[in-house]
This record gives C-alpha cells, structure tokens and sequence, in this order.
C-alpha cells in the first residue's frame, strides 16, 4: 500500500499513547522521531513535519492536562493534523451536460486518467465520450483509441487534423449526444508560452466546466510548483494523482495541493482500467491507520460489477441460491478489484489485522485453482455442492481433471460453505447499507474461519 512506513509509524505510535501508564518526555520523543522520520521518508515538506511535531510536544507537555484526557487529546491531534496535510474533502459535483478537460505535463499519465475516468462515470450511469485533441505526442490519438475500448466508451479523434479547434468543430453535434465529455490536450515537457497559447484556445472553444490538472506522485514536493504555475496561468479547478501506488513521495504530492488549495479530485491507484478513486482524506487516513475504508470498498464493488450482475445475485441470494457459479462470478469479480492485500486493507475490522504479503499471495494462487476445479465439475455438482463432499470418487475425479489435490477440492467445498453465509450480506454491502460497526462483527464472526 502507498505510504505504508508512514502507516505503520502513525499506529504505533497511537498505539504507544494508548498503552502508556505515563505520557512522559522519552515517549513522546520518541513517537515524535518516528512520525518525523516517516513524513519526511513521504516527501512532505520540512516546515510542515516540523510544525506537526511541535504541535505534538506542546500538548504532550501540557502539565494541565493528565492521564486519559491527555492520552485522547493527543490521538485526536495526530488524526487532526494529519488530515489537515492532505486537505480538505472537495467533490466534483458535474451537471447533467458536462465538459471536464485535462492538462498536464509529458508523462504524467493524462490520456490513461482519462479512460479510467470514462470508465468510472460510465459505471455510474452517464453517456461518456473522450475527445482527443493532443496532436503533439506521436501515437496519442492511437493510446486513447485503445484505452477507450479497455473503457467501452465512445471516442472522437482524428489521426491526421492538427489544429485541435478543427477537430473541435468537426465533432461538434456529434458530441451533443453525450452527457459527459472529457478532453486529452496535448502536454510539454514544462508549463511554457505555447502550451498556455493552445490550452486557452481549446478552453475558449469547449468552454468546459472543469479544468483539471494531471500529476503524477513521484514528483513529490514539485507538485507545489507544478500545481501553482497550472494555478496562476489556466486557473485549474482541481487535481488528479497518478501513481500513487508504487510511490513513497505521495505524501509529498498530496500535502503540496493542499498548500495551494489545489483540491484533489480522483487518485490512481493501479494500472488497471478500474484502479482510479475519488480522494477522500479521511478515508485515506482511516486506510492508513489500518481502520478501512468501507467508501472506498464500495467503490470498487460498484466499478467490478455491473448492475445487472448485482441485481442478479440479490435475487439468487433472495431465493437461498449460491451455487459454486455463483462463487466463480465472485471471484472474478475479486480479480477486477485488485489484489488480495488491497482489498483486506479496505474491510474495517480485518483490515488492522497484519497477514503478511506472501500468504494473501499464496491465497490468490490458492483461488486461481478453486477457479479451474469448478470448471472440471458437472452441472449437477456446480448447482449442488453438498453431494460432492459425501462422494469420495466425485472429489477424486475433480481433482485429477483439475490437476489440483483432493485436499484443495475440500477446501474450496468448506470455504464454499462460509462464503455462502457471508454473500448473504453481500447485498447491503452493494447498497452501502453495512456500516463500519457491522463490518467489524464480520470481521469478528469469521476470524480463524477463512483459511490463509
């Protein structure tokens, strides 16, 4: 997960402050160390570690306020704190005709962003078109061609115009049959004369209702500059972050576009078409802290499955059905939202618990087998599992024709038997009825039972 050694030293030290018997000057200096060392490791600036861990030691020291008060007071600062670095919560609120047009420097990832974006609003009801209009980059108009169909959302270019306002003009009415429409410009290697001269242009042509600025993570602080610049020359509405799972720099990113009130709108988080999420700085907190993020699970639930797979399977599940098919869907499904160390970090309640990278790898490889031993089962063992498991010659059968083990095909019948029980809440986790206390008591309930 990104920024996992500043994770990891925020908990122990919250940690530390709730077990102490005494909040005295060795604790808190040393908490103090930790978090500096891990904010700094982020790449968020000096003055702000430093101003976070005065702030710290002020209220550790305050003689006036004892024990469990002090205890409370310091988690809620560090929480505070924290969340006041990344900024303030700020969504896009789009009307029901809308133009968003990105811009963004050589590499940042623009033309990717905005397929994801596509596909994102797509899956939430709007009729999304890309245009493209960045007729700098050699193969840009081939890449966001390609990313559109990995999308399944219509695209408008044009591989040999290179006057963008004539390939604004050329699509025009075209483009009327679409609710949302978000714009690739083309990008410089820095913020120069002639890439403000082409981007008013395009602005004055679409006249679009959000100017949005792409960065990528791995800047780090620079993003401040880079965010300022876009500010006061294109006057942007907002942020997009790249990359920002496979960066230790994030916090430095984040940090710098809440510095100049560059509010962050969406954050990419993988490389597949799926992987972009609204940035919510509480429930990236939360993330970090090890609480979940139940929002962000939702998310994910909502870009894996479609609406009608979702109705579906309320209905089977409605009816007492859950087949192994049904569990084959499911783990399909799990597949589209990332990785198993992703998702176990955004169920509150499991998400705290430390299962080491290596076993949620084995359990992935564990559940590509249970995929390919359902596809070896007859159609009366796929929609009734339970004979499968009195019948010692049906197990043997299934585990040769699946080149797993007789011991891997018991394990995916009990494991069948538990998620059963569990998809059974699967429908108000899709309507975002379970909240983060019922979560926990899953959590509880099922500990121990899910082998890893």
């Amino acid at each position: 997960m990104v920024l996992e050694r500043l994770g990891s030293a925020l908990k122990d030290g919250i940690k530390k402050i709730s077990n102490a018997i005494f909040v005295d000057k060795k604790l808190i200096d040393g908490i103090v160390k930790d978090i500096q060392k891990s904010l700094i490791e982020a790449d968020v600036n000096i003055e702000l570690v430093f101003a976070l861990s005065q702030k710290i030691k002020k209220l550790a020291y305050d003689e006036k306020i004892r024990g469990i008060e002090k205890k409370e007071q310091l988690v809620k600062l560090i929480h505070d704190e924290i969340l006041y670095l990344l900024g303030e919560k700020t969504e896009l609120k789009l009307p029901k005709k809308a133009k968003l047009m990105f811009l963004g420097l050589y590499g940042a990832g623009k033309t990717t962003t905005i397929a994801k974006l596509g596909f994102y609003f797509a899956k939430r009801g709007r009729k999304v078109a890309l245009l493209g209009l960045d007729t700098q980059r050699p193969a840009a108009m081939d890449q966001l061609e390609q990313m559109a169909k990995k999308a399944n959302v219509a695209v408008f270019i044009d591989k040999k115009e290179k006057d963008p306002l004539k390939i604004i003009k050329n699509y025009e009415k075209d483009l009327e049959k679409y609710d949302l429409i978000l714009i690739d410009t083309a990008g410089r290697d820095g913020l120069n004369k002639e890439l403000i001269k082409e981007i008013e242009r395009i602005n004055k042509a679409t006249k679009p209702d959000y100017r949005i600025l792409v960065m990528p993570a791995d800047i780090g602080q620079a993003a401040k500059t880079q965010a300022s610049e876009f500010q006061k020359a294109l006057s942007i509405d907002g942020v997009v972050i790249t990359r920002m799972d496979g960066t230790s720099k994030a916090g430095g990113a984040l940090t710098a576009c809440a510095e100049t009130k560059a509010p962050v709108y969406f954050i990419g988080v993988g490389e597949q078409i799926h992987e972009v999420e609204t940035f919510d700085p509480e429930s990236f907190i939360q993330r970090l802290l090890g609480m979940g993020d139940l929002q962000g699970l939702l998310e994910k639930v909502k870009s894996a499955t479609t609406e009608k797979q979702q109705k579906r399977m309320e209905a089977r599940l409605g009816e007492g059905k859950f087949t192994l098919l049904d569990l084959y869907s499911q783990l399909e499904q799990m597949n589209k939202m990332g990785g198993m160390d992703k998702l176990m970090g955004m169920v509150p309640g499991i998400s705290a618990a430390k299962v080491p990278k290596d076993v949620l790898k084995k359990q992935e490889e564990k559940m590509k087998h249970w995929k390919t031993a359902i596809s070896s089962m007859t159609e009366e063992e796929i929609e009734n599992p339970e004979i499968i498991e009195k019948q010692t010659n049906r197990i043997k059968r299934i585990a040769k024709g699946s080149s797993t083990t007789t011991t891997e095909i018991r394990e995916l019948l009990k494991q069948y038997k538990l998620l059963k029980e569990m998809m059974g809440m699967q429908g108000g986790l899709a309507e975002g009825k379970i909240d983060q206390r019922t979560m926990q008591k899953m959590a509880k309930k099922f500990k121990g039972k899910i082998k890893f």
